[in-house]
């Protein structure tokens, strides 16, 4: 696996944020390649705890060597985060102090054109995050009705032209099968008017962005796991998050807002009856964002927002 690549953003920040101590219980939602991981366990040296998730059984090992000097302080686990919940009861662990979560596609996904995440290399269409489980790309544009393909558009990609590219997707299919990225890129150059291209933004870009989501479940996921993930914090136990893209970054902003919020009677009521409090108190007004340094070094970093919370 030495081939595996992923450079951790916000490096740094993350550290600073989610400030790991000696004694602590940390969980790395989205092991990736391990560089938060390792920070982490540096910093909480000499016997912190890290558990870390991933559902890209590549990442797993790659990490797994990268980590392998700090021995029985890490756990891996090839698991959705979202199931953090079931993870700690399994291992009797009643409470974190801490979690990170870097959301999105990897460096290494991305750059591995076999995985079928980029619209830049031919590939076969698949762009699971788990490559042993669940439904690929190529099988949701060849089942699901044009309805359904343009509400996925729509909804995960933003995308303005989902119900012409929708259309001329299932056209292309009742033709031949769509396996491949490369074709589906040119489904959606012909479904997009040569005179609405974005001179910065591939046509493909939210097309690909969309059908990722979708297949790999990722909002649902995310929503899920920051619940479980401030639920098992311990008090004064930090959770860190860093989202790509205005769908996430929606979502990380909403279950903050909604875990900090105390009363919600109305102010007609002249004392709380609803008995709301705040659980956590946020870290971080508006999102935390890369220097023009890291940005330079690592092109990826620029749509990178960093959101903190620490449990009350």
């Amino acid at each position: 696996m030495a081939d595996f690549r992923h450079i951790s953003v916000l490096y740094e920040e993350v550290l600073q944020y989610l400030e790991p101590r000696s004694g602590g219980v940390y969980v790395d939602g989205t092991l990736g390649g391990g560089g938060h991981a390792r920070g982490i366990l540096e910093c909480s040296a000499p016997d912190g705890i890290l558990l870390g998730f991933d559902r890209d059984q590549e990442a797993l090992a790659a990490a797994g060597l990268k980590l392998s000097a700090y021995g029985n302080r890490v756990r891996l686990f090839h698991e959705n985060y979202s199931n953090l919940t079931d993870v700690l009861a399994r291992e009797e662990i009643e409470s974190i102090d801490g979690m990170v979560l870097d959301v999105g596609v990897s460096s290494h996904q991305l750059d591995k054109a076999e995985r079928g995440f980029s619209f830049q290399q031919d590939a076969q269409l698949d762009m699971r995050m788990d490559g042993s489980a669940g439904r690929t790309a190529a099988d949701l544009v060849n089942i699901l009705s044009e309805k359904e393909l343009e509400q996925i558009l729509w909804e995960f990609g933003e995308e303005r032209w989902a119900r012409r590219i929708a259309s001329m997707i299932v056209a292309a299919r009742d033709v031949e099968p769509i396996s491949t990225t490369s074709r589906l890129v040119d489904i959606v150059k012909g479904a997009i008017p040569r005179a609405c291209w974005e001179a910065r933004l591939h046509p493909a870009t939210r097309t690909f962005q969309a059908l990722r989501i979708a297949v790999n479940e990722e909002l649902k996921s995310l929503e899920r796991g920051l619940v479980a993930g401030i639920e098992s914090l311990k008090k004064g136990g930090r959770i860190v998050v860093i989202s790509f893209h205005s769908l996430e970054d929606r979502i990380v902003k909403n279950v903050f807002n909604e875990f900090a919020r105390g009363c919600i009677c109305p102010k007609s009521v002249p004392r709380c009856v609803c008995g709301k409090v705040p659980v956590v108190r946020k870290l971080t007004g508006r999102p935390v964002v890369a220097g023009s340094e890291e940005i330079a070094a690592n092109s990826r970093s620029r749509s990178a927002k960093l959101r903190a919370a620490e449990k009350l």
